[in-house]
C-alpha cells in the first residue's frame, strides 16, 4: 500500500456531483469541527443547487456563531446568499410544542409517553414533516456528537415500532377509547379515529423518510474526525452503526492535520506530526474504499471566533 502522504488529496467533489442527494448528515466526535465542515459543505452545495437548508440538531448550537447570524427553528436566509437557509432545532425540547397542554396534541403526547424514546421520535417526525413541505433541493444536518446522532438516526424505527404498538392497543380495546372520550364530553374531534388518523399521518411521513434515509441515491453520511486514537475509534463505531442502519457513508473528513515542514524545529510539533501520521495511515488502511479529505490545522482561529474574543 502507498504511503498516505503520496496519495492524491481527496475532496467532497463527489457530494457536489451527486445531484440526486436530498439528505446529507455530517457527524462525529465532539470538538472535531462538524459545524465548520457542514457550514462549508452547505456553502459549496449552494453553488450547484437551487436551494440548500442546513439544520443544526445539536442542543449546543454553533450555526449562529459560524455565520454570525441568529437562527431559530424557522428556516432563515443566510446573509450574503440567495439560496442558503439555516435553522436550529433541538429534538429533545421541541416535543413540548408537539404535545401541548390541552386538546388532541396533549392526548397524543400522553399516549406516546408510554413508549420509551417515542417522544423525541415524534418531535423529529414533526420537524421532518415541516421540512418536507418546503421545497429545498438538499438538506444538510449539522448533528450533535456521535451518541446523540445515532439516537436521531434510530428515530424512524422507534416511531414505527411505537405506532405499531399503539395500533395493537387499539385493536385490543376496540371502542373503549371512544366510550371514554364520549363520557368526558370530548366530542368526535378527540375520538379514536381522529387521534389514530393523526398518528397514522405521522407514521406515513416517517416510513417515507426511513426509506429515503436508506437510499444511497438520496442520503449519505459524512464522518468528521481528527487524527487521534479516540476519534479513530469513534469513527469506526459510527461507520459500523451506520452500516447496521443501512445508511450510506463513503466520505471521511480528517480535520486539524499538521503537514510536515522541514523547517519545523519544535519537538512538540514533530511529536504531534509523528503521532498524526500513525493514525492517518490507519484511517487510509481501514477506509481504503472511502473518499478521504484532509483539512489542515490552521495557524489562527476562524474569523467569527476571533471577533467574539476581541
Amino acid at each position: 500500500m502507498a504511503d498516505q502522504q503520496d496519495l492524491p488529496e481527496g475532496s467532497v467533489q463527489n457530494i457536489m456531483d451527486q445531484e440526486s442527494l436530498k439528505w446529507v448528515f455530517v457527524g462525529g466526535k465532539g470538538g472535531v469541527g462538524k459545524t465548520t465542515c457542514s457550514s462549508i459543505l452547505s456553502i459549496l452545495l449552494s453553488r450547484v443547487r437551487t436551494s440548500v437548508l442546513i439544520i443544526s440538531t445539536d442542543p449546543a448550537h454553533n450555526l449562529s456563531d459560524a455565520f454570525q447570524q441568529r437562527f431559530t427553528k424557522t428556516p432563515t436566509l443566510v446573509n450574503g446568499f440567495t439560496n442558503l437557509y439555516a435553522m436550529e432545532v433541538d429534538p429533545t425540547v421541541e416535543q413540548e410544542e408537539v404535545g401541548g397542554s390541552d386538546g388532541m396534541d396533549s392526548m397524543i403526547s400522553e399516549l406516546a409517553g408510554a413508549i420509551p424514546g417515542i417522544d423525541e421520535a415524534m418531535s423529529f417526525a414533526e420537524m421532518l414533516k415541516l421540512v418536507q413541505t418546503m421545497d429545498y433541493s438538499v438538506i444538510v444536518f449539522d448533528t450533535a456528537p456521535t451518541g446523540h446522532t445515532l439516537r436521531l438516526l434510530q428515530f424512524p424505527s422507534i416511531l414505527e415500532k411505537g405506532l405499531a404498538k399503539i395500533m395493537s392497543l387499539k385493536n385490543k380495546f376496540g371502542g373503549l377509547f371512544n366510550q371514554m372520550t364520549a363520557m368526558f364530553g370530548m366530542g368526535e374531534d378527540f375520538g379514536e379515529d381522529a387521534i389514530l388518523g393523526r398518528l397514522e399521518g405521522m407514521k406515513d411521513v416517517i416510513e417515507q423518510v426511513n426509506m429515503q434515509f436508506k437510499d444511497p441515491d438520496l442520503t449519505t453520511f459524512i464522518c468528521v474526525c481528527i487524527p487521534e486514537f479516540l476519534s479513530l475509534y469513534e469513527t469506526e463505531r459510527l461507520v459500523q452503526e451506520l452500516t447496521k442502519f443501512e445508511i450510506d457513508t463513503h466520505n471521511i473528513i480528517i480535520n486539524q492535520v499538521l503537514y510536515d515542514d522541514e523547517d519545523v524545529e519544535s519537538k512538540l510539533l514533530k511529536a504531534r506530526m509523528k503521532m498524526q501520521k500513525k493514525y492517518l495511515d490507519q484511517f487510509y488502511m481501514l477506509y481504503d474504499d472511502f473518499n478521504i479529505t484532509k483539512l489542515p490545522l490552521l495557524p489562527e482561529e476562524s474569523l467569527w471566533l476571533r471577533k467574539k474574543l476581541d
